[in-house]
């Protein structure tokens, strides 16, 4: 897949001709769950934090540790009204950006493993981008040019690791929070560009156990695809096969107290992109 994505202006092409033969496609025998495996293992993966409005709002007005003092003495309507503001003010700054580990993905229908010293395991859907070229300094109304196509991933995190509380902390801990192995479900396809009309009106959806937490569409982002593009490419050079996790909306485990237990079943949903199935099972001894 790799080598696909690293040329990929011609397996765009070889797409092209393959789809012309319909029969060819009704004739191919249906996968079931057991042939659904990780498309590939990307090399860099970069997660943009806090970029659905609905989900940051929430954030601010539920976490009592996130509220600025002056907040509290407010009515709700106007708390809300001024935090909405505030993230207005937040679209005209820099995207925030961490990264995760190759080392954390696994397929469609593979099972997360919960660690054991891990208490509040929450999920995070997301649309993740594919890097179809190199990109070093692209500018946003190029940045499309560089992307192959997208692809469902599933940002899990450990919720209590993110902000230590032992002293030495110096900022979030992004490699305690994130980066457990299985903690990201990728796939069950990589969807070419050009298969998607409009990445901002995009439904995504995460239920756990049948009960749908995640319902948003991707209208809802802050920082467009294309802005996230310029911002990273501006620090790093991105390469074939990168992948950028964009946001994940409102609806995360930790704006309701729920977290993710042995036996749960995470089915993560975008439209025309397939879905996810995992299970959650708990670390062996």
């Amino acid at each position: 897949m790799l080598d696909l994505l690293a040329d990929w202006d011609e397996t765009v092409s070889l797409i092209r001709t393959w789809g012309a033969d319909a029969q060819a496609f009704a004739d191919a025998p249906l996968l079931d769950n057991a042939d659904i495996l990780l498309p590939y293992r990307p090399g860099q993966i970069f997660c943009t934090g806090a970029n659905y409005k609905k989900h940051v709002v929430g954030l601010i007005l539920g976490d009592s540790s996130m509220r600025r003092e002056e907040l509290e003495a407010l009515p709700e309507d106007e708390r809300r009204a001024h935090v909405e503001k505030m993230m207005d003010e937040r679209v005209k700054a820099l995207p925030f950006c961490f990264l995760k580990l190759p080392s954390c993905a696994i397929g469609a229908r593979d099972e997360v493993v919960l660690p054991n010293n891990v208490t509040k395991p929450d999920w995070e859907i997301e649309l993740g981008v594919v890097i179809g070229k190199t990109a070093h300094r692209v500018s946003a109304d190029e940045a499309m040019e560089y992307v192959a196509g997208y692809v469902i991933v599933n940002d899990v995190t450990a919720r209590e690791h993110i902000f230590r509380r032992d002293g030495s902390a110096i900022g979030a801990d992004w490699l305690s929070g994130k980066c457990f192995p299985t903690f990201l479900p990728f796939g069950p396809m990589i969807v070419p560009r050009d298969e998607i009309a409009n990445p901002y009106d995009l439904n995504l959806r995460l239920s756990v156990n049948g009960k749908i937490y995640q319902n948003e569409t991707t209208a809802d982002m802050m920082f467009s695809i294309e802005r996230q593009i310029e911002f990273l490419s501006n620090r790093v050079i991105l390469q074939p096969g990168d992948v950028i996790c964009t946001g994940s909306p409102y609806g995360n485990g930790s704006a309701f107290g729920v977290y993710l237990q042995p036996g749960d079943e995470m089915v993560a949903e975008i439209d025309g992109m397939g879905a996810q199935r995992n299970r959650c099972v708990a670390e062996s001894a």
